[in-house]
């Protein structure tokens, strides 16, 4: 079955079995009750992204693969031994540690793929959101 990754997120649950949501507004649209049900297992999406994040996130229970499959985006992560900026230019991935808070300044419209483990995410505004 083919699927288009921006409009379809998989989830891949703890005993190896994935299932087809639907994604985009429709996924980020569902009650805090039905998202957390994607809590457990890995939840893989992909956006464009067009201007800067908003907001900082930070995944506590597991860390988060960011790979850029088109764009130009600089991350911004708060590790333990200061803030690190990574540019990405084209593609190319990073991965962030559990409990990082991170966020992304775009530069050029961005395709970016993401597998997180979702459950205990947690989101700060950033100065400008």
């Amino acid at each position: 079955m083919q699927l288009d990754p921006e409009t379809s997120y998989l989830h891949l649950s703890s005993d190896g079995a994935i299932q087809t949501v639907p994604g985009g507004a429709n996924f980020w649209a569902l009650p805090p009750e039905a998202l957390r049900r994607f809590d457990s297992g890995w939840l893989i999406t992909e956006f464009v992204c067009t201007e800067d994040w908003p907001n900082w996130e930070m995944h506590p229970e597991g860390d988060e693969f960011v790979y850029l499959l088109s764009g130009d985006v600089a991350l911004t992560m708060e590790l333990p031994a200061g803030t690190t900026t990574t540019r990405l230019s084209d593609r190319g991935a990073v991965v962030v540690p559990r409990g990082v808070w991170h966020t992304a300044r775009v530069f050029a419209p961005s395709r970016m793929l993401f597998v997180t483990r979702g459950e205990g995410t947690q989101h700060r505004a950033t100065a400008t959101g």
